[in-house]
């Protein structure tokens, strides 16, 4: 590219607005111009920081290894860059793909005092590049971030919903079969001559024991069950009592409740009122299955809404233990196994906080102790939760007797994208996410213990924060 056409494409880059001639040229002359065709790695996550690149045209993407191959960051014609003056980066910390082909202007750090001694105004210049780089990458992660949550709570939901849900659906397909049966039932006992006083007999025995209070006990029920064989041998049922006992064992029918039945109503069409009577007790167990799927979808479906604090003002006076109650029951498919204690402090006041920010702190920290169980306890995991009030202040810790985290990794654990778990199974975003929502609240979150088999992350929140309104 001749120097008038290189100087022509520095002039479209936003942040070098405003340069005179002799400081684009100076740029152009000290540059190294460069091309890169689609799918060519510019530079690799890791690689030591060494070059600022000016995008003359073209479209380069960023990925971090960790994100699965996901672009977190996009640099396209215009723009800059790679290492900047004044920034900390060491290393690169992402790779970055040509995705058409790429003209780039390189600058390497050993020019960077000659270009700022050069071109006075480039110190306010690359600052403002580094603070619009630092907030886009911030929002990005903040977006993974409640995206990966999303996608967890989500698949959570949709689990604990699977099995409600299938109750329903198989009870009530039952349920319907059984009250088609029902009606010929009803026809047979209709053809039994019974009289007035017969009938209103069996409907009292009947309502009777639907009343009855039933205590389940394995031993009682097998005895139960021994004599209602005996009775329907001797009563010479034997050849279709298979039909019907299971559903009077679990109805609590006793052999004396069939001998009164048996006195009143005489044995030539006492199977038929059994018959019927047992398929009545199918159809109040299919009722109750389905009642209790439908409570369990509305407790669900409730849990989620307070856990979203959907329909709500965004700063709420959250209840803690409410908040912590909703978190673990959309985590419950991946508590399976391990023992959870919850132990609120009595008359523990609200906290005002923006409560669906908060549910991510609790959601992070119980993730990040499920991942130490599994990994090192899974037979025998424990989390432990305590919520006490010091001053004004919440204090919330979450123990488990997972694997703990080395020492020399506490001043790393809340990094972004620093995560322990292999490549493709955490974006190492949640402890991140944590602490800033936990900072934003005029809190902190650190590591109280963290040893095998007893590790303590303690959250603290101020009870009053005025000023988030």
């Amino acid at each position: 590219m001749q120097s008038c056409d290189l100087i022509s494409s520095l002039k479209s880059i936003r942040a070098l607005d405003g340069l005179v001639d002799h400081e684009y040229a100076w740029i152009a002359e000290n540059g190294v111009h460069k091309h890169a065709n689609p799918g060519e790695v510019i530079y690799r996550e890791g690689d030591p920081a060494t070059v600022m690149f000016f995008v003359l045209s073209g479209e380069v993407h960023i990925r971090h290894d960790r994100a699965a191959g996901q672009s977190l960051v996009i640099g396209r014609s215009a723009q800059v860059t790679g290492l900047l003056p004044f920034s900390r980066m060491k290393f690169y910390t992402g790779t970055a793909l040509a995705v058409d082909t790429v003209c780039v202007l390189e600058i390497a750090d050993s020019y960077f005092n000659n270009m700022l001694s050069a071109i006075p105004t480039m110190n306010r210049r690359c600052v403002a590049v580094l603070l619009d780089r630092a907030r886009e990458v911030t929002r990005i992660e903040q977006q993974t971030e409640k995206l990966t949550a999303l996608g967890k709570l989500a698949g959570n939901v949709a689990h604990e919903l699977n099995n409600p849900a299938s109750a329903v659906k198989s009870s009530a397909a039952n349920l319907l079969r059984e009250l088609e049966h029902q009606k010929l039932l009803r026809r047979a006992v209709d053809q039994g001559g019974f009289s007035p006083v017969e009938l209103e007999f069996m409907h009292q025995w009947q309502e009777e024991l639907f009343a009855r209070a039933i205590v389940p006990s394995p031993l009682d029920d097998i005895d139960r069950e021994d004599a209602l064989t005996v009775w329907f041998e001797r009563a010479g049922f034997r050849e279709v009592s298979w039909e019907i006992i299971p559903d009077l064992l679990e109805g609590g029918v006793l052999v004396e409740d069939l001998e009164r039945i048996q006195e009143q109503l005489g044995a030539a069409h006492l199977m038929a009122v059994l018959r019927l009577f047992s398929s009545s007790l199918r159809v109040k167990k299919m009722g109750n299955n389905i009642l209790s799927a439908a409570d369990r979808i509305f407790e669900l479906s409730r849990a989620v809404k307070d856990y979203s604090y959907m329909d709500q003002a965004p700063i709420q006076d959250v209840d803690l233990c409410l908040a912590l109650e909703n978190t673990l029951t959309m985590l419950r498919p991946r508590l399976s196994g391990i023992a959870v204690n919850v132990d609120v402090a009595r008359d523990l006041p609200l906290v005002s906080a923006f409560g669906s920010e908060l549910n991510q702190v609790w959601t992070a920290l119980l993730e990040n102790a499920i991942d130490s169980i599994v990994e090192y306890a899974p037979s025998r995991g424990r989390i432990d939760v305590h919520v006490n009030k010091t001053g004004e202040s919440i204090l919330v810790e979450v123990w488990d007797n997972g694997h703990g985290i080395p020492e020399s990794l506490h001043d790393r654990i809340f990094e972004p994208f620093f995560t322990t778990r292999e490549p493709g199974k955490g974006l190492g975003l949640g402890l991140d996410a944590a602490q800033r929502i936990v900072k934003k609240h005029g809190g902190y979150i650190r590591i109280q213990r963290c040893d095998p088999g007893a590790t303590c992350f303690l959250t603290s929140l101020p009870i009053e924060r005025p000023h988030l309104y």
